[in-house]
């Protein structure tokens, strides 16, 4: 055969070279192969082996990882970034109050009606806890209106002052009595051990709720463990007894019943309602409870796969720390699984919003109502017996609807669920309305006026708030306040300014 080779490249020389030149390609792009091999192999060496920097056990500073950790570093970085608004949502900072109105009556008598903003990335999660209204203005040890508990999911700095100091003496603390020591936002220490880099849980809260459900968080599987880290946080919680300590209400289960019934059973209230006089409930963010009960985590996803999606650079792969909405990169995200356009699968989710949206704003338009009409009632002389079914009924209507909003996505992680839990929501706002009707009857009230509450500022008003003076005061706090906690911090080497 090499004989009959020979002779056509004797009589046609150009066979030849094109064979020639096939050849020098194919050992060009073999050696281009082995080069990246062994790249890998070496940037895989340097990352495991022979790492930079040194860092302390527990360091809470992420600026200290970034020599080791520079793509995952870089990425979490980007948390900072408000370039992204998707139809309901993104990084963007935008007062949800301004938006939703009604919101600030259904909040009447609680912090949240004073501020409520959309929340941003994880690099903005101290600033935003220290610039918001409801964390009020206390300058001296002691003072309130919040206490230590409201620093927990905002910086790795509080796990370490727990393993420092003990569990106790934190929960001893207000909120402002730490300012100068609870300054690194959340990052590389709240997931991950800083020796090994292994995601372990740093929260006590959540490993004391598995252990509360008879279940051993240790032995949880790395697939789960790429969203009990996110569950250290994104759960619903509360502050219980005298020192307010953080606590996962999940003793007879997860779902919105479950926790509903544990909080009856202790007989918890979060606040009494300004207007109604109803025992409220406030919902947090159970985004990870939620997320349990779609089809996502059914199949094994985690939250990572999601919201933290594999990248490659060099021949690393590596977990993209920008966690954010999965819609700013689809491809990434959606489309690893779902074979389809970009502007079909962004559709599918706004879509599903939509219908969940829909049942949202009729509870917001009929339960800040039955706020309004309790008032009416109570101020026409009504007794705690009348009342008893109507305040019953708003404490479960709001804690349905505040469960399905307060969630970061819940609509589209659950929807059938959340959609349930919406329907609950509004049939109780209007089952209050009706209860509320007979007490106003028998006082002889046949019509309740509506106020104006079609704008922020005149919500406010009506609930009584002197929002000039919040915000004024507000604002001196954290020209004055703020600056001597960061030099404070600085001093104590707890915090590094980025070069």
């Amino acid at each position: 055969m090499l004989k009959k080779l020979a002779e056509v490249i004797r009589k046609k020389p150009m066979i030849g070279w094109g064979i020639f030149l096939a050849s020098m390609v194919a050992v060009f792009l073999l050696g281009l192969l082995a080069a990246s091999i062994t790249e890998r192999r070496a940037e895989i060496a340097t990352i495991v082996a022979n790492r930079i920097d040194q860092i302390e056990p527990g360091d809470t500073r992420s600026e200290n990882y970034k020599n080791n950790f520079r793509r995952e570093y870089d990425t979490w970085k980007k948390t900072q970034e408000m370039d992204f608004r998707s139809k309901y949502n993104g990084n963007a900072e935008h007062d949800v109050l301004a938006e939703r109105p009604e919101m600030v009556i259904l909040w009447a008598g609680y912090a949240f009606s004073k501020d409520y903003k959309a929340p941003r990335g994880h690099m903005h999660a101290l600033e935003d806890n220290r610039n918001t209204l409801r964390t009020g203005t206390p300058e001296n040890p002691g003072d309130g209106p919040q206490p230590a508990a409201c620093w927990v999911c905002k910086s790795p700095d509080v796990p370490k002052y727990m393993h420092d100091h003990g569990i106790e003496e934190f929960y001893t603390h207000q909120w402002g009595d730490l300012g100068s020591e609870i300054v690194n936002p959340v990052g590389c220490a709240m997931c991950h051990n800083s020796e090994t880099m292994n995601l372990q849980i740093s929260q006590p809260s959540l490993i004391q709720a598995f252990s509360d459900m008879g279940k051993d968080i240790t032995k949880a599987t790395p697939q789960e463990m790429r969203s009990l880290v996110c569950a250290q946080c994104h759960v619903e919680y509360y502050f219980a007894g005298t020192q307010k300590v953080v606590t996962f209400p999940w003793k007879d289960g997860m779902t919105m019943e479950d926790m509903e019934k544990y909080y009856d059973e202790i007989e918890f209230t979060d606040w009494t309602h300004g207007l109604s006089k109803a025992p409220m409930l406030k919902a947090q963010h159970p985004d990870y409870e939620v997320f349990l009960l779609g089809t996502h985590a059914q199949r094994g996803l985690s939250c990572a796969d999601c919201h933290m999606p594999y990248k490659s650079e060099g021949g690393i792969k590596y977990s993209d720390h920008q966690i954010m909405s999965p819609l700013k990169n689809v491809a990434n995200t959606c489309q690893v699984c779902h074979r389809d356009s970009e502007e079909n699968l962004i559709k599918y989710v706004t879509d599903i919003q939509d219908k969940a949206n829909e049942i949202r704003n009729r509870i917001e338009t009929e339960l800040s109502k039955a706020h309004i009409m309790a008032k009416k009632a109570w101020d026409s002389g009504a007794t705690d017996a009348e009342m008893k079914n109507t305040l019953q009924l708003l404490r479960q209507a709001q804690w349905r609807w505040d469960f399905a909003v307060a969630t970061h996505g819940g609509s589209f992680h659950a929807p059938i669920e959340i959609q349930r839990i919406l329907a609950h929501s509004l049939d109780r706002s209007l089952q209050a309305q009706l209860e509320v009707q007979k007490v106003l009857f028998a006082h002889n009230i046949t019509d309740v006026p509506m106020p104006d509450i079609s704008s922020k500022d005149k919500a406010q008003e009506y609930i009584g708030l002197d929002m000039k003076k919040e915000v004024e005061k507000k604002e001196k706090w954290i020209e004055t306040v703020v600056p001597k906690w960061i030099e404070e911090a600085k001093q104590k080497g707890k915090l590094i300014a980025e070069k």
